[in-house]
């Protein structure tokens, strides 16, 4: 047998993701190179590692019995690495996070100060919607998830780092007749959710419930940026997350409208699986977000302060 680390980390995204497509799409390869890399790691079995009914890919029990072997290969080449760093007396290895689809606004600012004194760490950051980052945190593939809403299923320690307020948001052509919306007025607005799994659409749906809120006209969008590119184009208004929209704030682009019971309050959390045991990495990020995070959040999100 002849495979490489690079055919073991292909395999091991495939099995993740039951996809050779959604593998494609996390590891940045198209997908004809995932599938050759595929191919010439199964050639190298007797047994088929996977099979295809339908459309759909599923792994084989050989297959996963290998995947589990494959992982800890791949593990340990991360503690090899992190071993050689440490002899020459510098920190490296993995960190692994996943985040929410608005984290991107967030995390970057938690991270560049930590890789900038570490350059030799190698950040895997995943982002995602919600259901999938604690589906990666439940199945313990990564260090870290940034989310808003806390997971209720399993257990969990967190790092509460700041707010995250949420409002309703239309285009810059807008005309609000009266200062401070009633709730219900929304039932007569074209309203602009995420896709189901997504934390902005689940606290959004909360809030309509809790004010016994029907709306009459919806659309759906699958992505954080796509809302806003509707809000902007005057399809309708939605609720979201202030973190997005500074630019389109600050440019008259978008417009605060004046809910009662708006903003939605909650907090970014990062989180980690209770008695996880962290690499030297990982433990070496969450002591520098516990000391640091109060200067990070006063020299990058002032702005923020000015819409409470």
């Amino acid at each position: 047998m002849n495979y490489t680390l690079h055919q073991l980390q292909i395999f091991m995204k495939v099995v993740q993701r039951e996809s050779i497509t959604k593998a494609a799409e996390d590891l940045h390869l198209s997908q004809p190179a995932v599938s050759v890399q595929l191919k010439n790691f199964q050639d190298q079995f007797e047994i088929p590692l996977t099979e295809v009914v339908g459309r759909k890919l599923y792994v084989t029990d050989f297959g996963k019995e290998i995947a589990d072997y494959a992982q800890k290969i791949l593990e340990q080449i991360d503690v090899i690495q992190s071993r050689t760093a440490v002899y020459k007396g510098r920190l490296a290895g993995k960190l692994k996070i996943s985040v929410v689809s608005t984290g991107k606004y967030v995390i970057p600012y938690f991270l560049s100060e930590f890789l900038r004194r570490n350059p030799d760490v190698d950040l895997k950051l995943d982002v995602t919607n919600k259901a999938m980052v604690i589906n990666s945190l439940d199945d313990n593939e990564i260090d870290f998830a940034l989310v808003s809403i806390l997971p209720e299923a399993f257990q969990v320690e967190r790092v509460p780092l700041m707010e995250n307020n949420l409002y309703l948001v239309a285009g810059k052509d807008f005309q609000l007749s009266t200062g401070t919306l009633d709730p219900h007025m929304l039932e007569k607005m074209v309203l602009i959710f995420r896709e189901a799994g997504s934390g902005t659409r689940l606290v959004m749906e909360r809030f309509l419930k809790d004010h016994d809120i029907h709306v009459q006209r919806k659309l759906e969008l699958t992505s954080n940026e796509a809302v806003k590119q509707a809000v902007l184009a005057g399809l309708g208004c939605s609720i979201m997350p202030l973190i997005g929209i500074k630019n389109e704030l600050r440019n008259g682009d978008l417009k605060i409208i004046p809910v009662k019971g708006l903003p939605i309050v909650t907090d970014w959390h990062l989180i980690h699986l209770k008695n996880k045991r962290f690499s030297p990495v990982a433990l070496a990020f969450l002591d520098f977000i516990i000391q640091n995070k109060e200067q990070i959040i006063d020299e990058h999100f002032q702005w923020y302060r000015h819409f409470k």
